[in-house]
């Protein structure tokens, strides 16, 4: 389904160009840009986390080149829930046009707040709306809809213009016995499917997963066993970010007679705006501190630790290590990792368990038992919600290729045309007028990389470089020579890391480098450049043809 690039046509009066950033193809970065009649409208602003692919890289940004020079047409941004994904990117949105109004739930805005504090951006436009809330900026009517999801406060918002009627999800899920008794509004979703919804943008995650997604009321008595049977230590590792699971875990310590410590700077920072805003209950005299934990034994403390997707710096991955300053897990501890597998973190993921289970540690997961429940709408929820809502045009959203399509044959599947059922990449043109819905351009929306304090710096051929140094190694060869009786002056010194153990490796290329080196200058070569060229064919031929490899190959010629 991947689009060649290709230039879209001049947008026309009351057409509404829908062009997503990020999140179509990949789980994460999420964000889409609407535009009508001049005016911008984007929805969240999220951050992909880098994988083997990319080493040294911090995070990854969505297309945000590709609305850089419109901000000022800009008329708000969306954002529908707290999660990385949808909120990650917005300090770096907000470096470019401080004064941009956002709009969110409560909950979102107050860990929006925080990471704008880590980035030292102060007086942002935060702007508080609720389920039910209609609210205007510039041509878009917007109105939100409650939806559940892992995280609490999460809205679907509608977009209503001369255009048409947009329903974006954001993250959700259908869950009838939430732990917080806020429901997915489906009255919402069946009134807009009375008044006629033009285009449907719904979430794919878990598009190919049959029936419904469980409820998180049924992960209790898996975790409740998991209580029962923990003797000595227990640390739970679920997302910084998801409330609800933490619920879970300070109710069931209290069942237990276990105090709770949080572990982890983004796992405390979190939990302490949901405890102040209301949406985390903390049993009295529950939670301790880290530097209290030695105040108790190992079977009266339980631990919630981030983590849960093998982040290398992460709390639970140094304990792993035996790296982390406090605490340690042995033979007789448990970790519960209640949490699901991001595509793309399985080896990280399986890189902790094995290392917790090769100190003795006992890894409860998904995997061996009932612990964790996803946040995302199963293919059985995705019916029920094209059933009801009938949408004319359907633009499945966030998730990798294969979610989208699956989404996309889920809406034809209830009678949706397949020309109506739009999947796409990030960085297409769809344009939405007259009810219809339709592909009209392709524009790049490449990576932005974040790598230390540089943004987008960082391209391809410096990621491919770092993977050459890192897999294959390094050699240097250093060669002085004199271009007025071509002769070599010094060397070649070879060196190498990451390669072989011993430069003595080299002395069997040596007398060959010399060879070619002197037979270049007697053929009249008396540029560096051309002899630095030399050098690498000849190394490179060698190393090819007795090692099979092909590492990062530097040769340094200095003439005197």
């Amino acid at each position: 389904m991947r689009e060649t690039l290709k230039k879209p046509p001049r947008l026309t009066s009351d057409t509404l160009r829908i062009i997503p950033l990020g999140g179509l193809g990949d789980v994460g970065r999420n964000m889409t840009s609407f535009e009508l009649n001049g005016e911008l409208l984007l929805v969240d602003c999220g951050v992909l986390f880098p994988d083997e692919d990319h080493p040294g890289v911090d995070l990854i940004l969505p297309g945000l080149h590709l609305v850089a020079d419109r901000l000022d047409e800009v008329q708000a941004l969306v954002l529908t829930h707290g999660h990385e994904d949808h909120i990650g990117a917005v300090p770096y949105l907000l470096r470019r046009r401080p004064d941009l109004p956002i709009l969110a739930s409560r909950l979102t805005l107050a860990l929006v707040r925080e990471k704008l504090r880590e980035h030292r951006l102060r007086d942002v436009d935060l702007r508080v709306v609720a389920e039910g809330d209609r609210v205007k900026v510039g041509g878009f009517d917007l109105e939100f809809l409650a939806v559940n999801h892992s995280i609490p406060d999460a809205l679907a918002v509608v977009i209503r213009s001369a255009a048409g009627t947009v329903l974006h999800t954001g993250d959700f899920k259908m869950d009838q016995l939430p732990l917080d008794h806020r429901l997915t509004d489906l009255r919402g979703f069946a009134r807009l499917g009375e008044e006629g919804l033009d285009l449907f943008m719904v979430d794919s995650t878990n598009a190919e997963t049959p029936g419904f997604t469980p409820h998180e009321i049924d992960i209790e008595p898996a975790m409740e066993r998991v209580f029962a049977s923990a003797k000595q230590k227990l640390i739970v590792a679920c997302f910084a970010s998801h409330v609800h699971r933490v619920q879970q875990v300070l109710d069931a310590a209290v069942r237990h007679g276990r105090k709770v410590v949080y572990v982890g700077r983004s796992m405390v920072r979190n939990m302490t705006v949901a405890r102040e805003l209301g949406y985390l209950h903390v049993p009295e005299n529950t939670l301790i501190d880290l530097k209290q934990i030695d105040n108790y034994r190992d079977d009266e403390v339980v631990i919630i630790s981030t983590g849960s997707q093998g982040e290398p710096l992460s709390a639970l991955s140094r304990i792993s290590n035996h790296e982390h300053p406090v605490i340690t897990a042995g033979p007789g501890d448990v970790v519960l990792l209640a949490s699901s597998l991001i595509p793309g973190n399985e080896n990280s993921v399986y890189r902790v368990i094995n290392g917790l289970a090769r100190n003795g540690v006992t890894v409860v997961h998904k995997g061996n038992a009932m612990v964790h429940v996803s946040g995302h709408a199963s293919a059985g929820e995705l019916l029920y919600c094209y059933n009801l809502l009938k949408p004319r045009n359907v633009l499945p959203v966030h998730g990798e290729i294969r979610h989208l399509i699956a989404n996309a044959e889920l809406a034809q599947r209830t009678g949706i045309p397949p020309e109506r059922t739009l999947v796409v990449e990030d960085g297409a043109v769809v344009d939405l007028a007259r009810g219809k819905a339709r592909v009209v351009g392709k524009l790049e929306c490449g990576y932005i990389f974040v790598d230390g304090s540089t943004v987008g710096d960082i391209g391809d051929s410096e990621l491919t470089d770092r993977k050459i140094l890192g897999e294959e190694g390094f050699i240097s060869i250093v060669v002085v020579v004199n271009f007025h009786d071509d002769t070599i002056v010094s060397g070649p010194d070879i060196h190498a890391r990451g390669f072989a153990e011993d430069d003595s490796v080299f002395d069997a290329v040596r007398p060959e480098l010399v060879g070619v080196i002197s037979n270049a200058l007697r053929d009249g070569v008396e540029d560096t450049y051309q002899l630095q060229q030399v050098v690498r064919r000849t190394i490179g031929r060698w190393v090819n043809n007795n090692y099979r490899r092909r590492p990062m190959i530097l040769p340094i010629v200095v003439a005197t």
